[in-house]
């Protein structure tokens, strides 16, 4: 994404029993958890942060029974959000005109992510791998985190 953040990011020093992170998750109907995981994993690697750094998952309410995502979250025990439309829909977002069509939002991955973060900020922007959309965002640090 932007090289200063990501930069600055991967300076960071965060306390190895914290999870920062909050993904986000859009989907085509029918995804499998391992699509879902490839796809996290991918996601991951173009950052300095581990998938043990994972607090939880989010994504649009109209996800709520997607098997994929629902077992993907339970192989790794992650904790899974759901966001009604009109609070994504506040949110900041790249244009999906997938999402726009099926769900009526601007896009699904960033602004879940943000959402869940709890006023965190993003540290990945919408990253497509096959059917499956990802955004990572960080929580506000945490009182252990160093910055050099």
């Amino acid at each position: 994404m932007h090289g200063a953040s990501c930069h600055s990011i991967s300076m960071m020093t965060i306390s190895a029993n914290r999870r920062h992170l909050a993904v986000g998750i859009g989907c085509r109907r029918g995804a499998s958890a391992d699509a879902i995981q490839h796809a996290v994993r991918a996601a991951l690697g173009t950052t300095a942060f581990l998938f043990e750094d994972i607090a939880l998952v989010a994504s649009i309410a109209a996800k709520a029974n997607e098997a994929g995502l629902l077992a993907f979250c339970e192989q790794h025990g992650l904790a899974l959000q759901f966001f009604r439309t009109e609070e994504i829909a506040e949110a900041p977002a790249s244009y999906s005109p997938y999402a726009g069509k099926h769900v009526n939002v601007d896009g699904v991955c960033e602004p879940c992510a943000i959402l869940a973060s709890q006023g965190g900020r993003l540290v990945l922007g919408k990253t497509i791998v096959g059917d499956v959309t990802v955004a990572i965002a960080m929580k506000n640090a945490p009182s252990d985190t160093k910055v050099p």
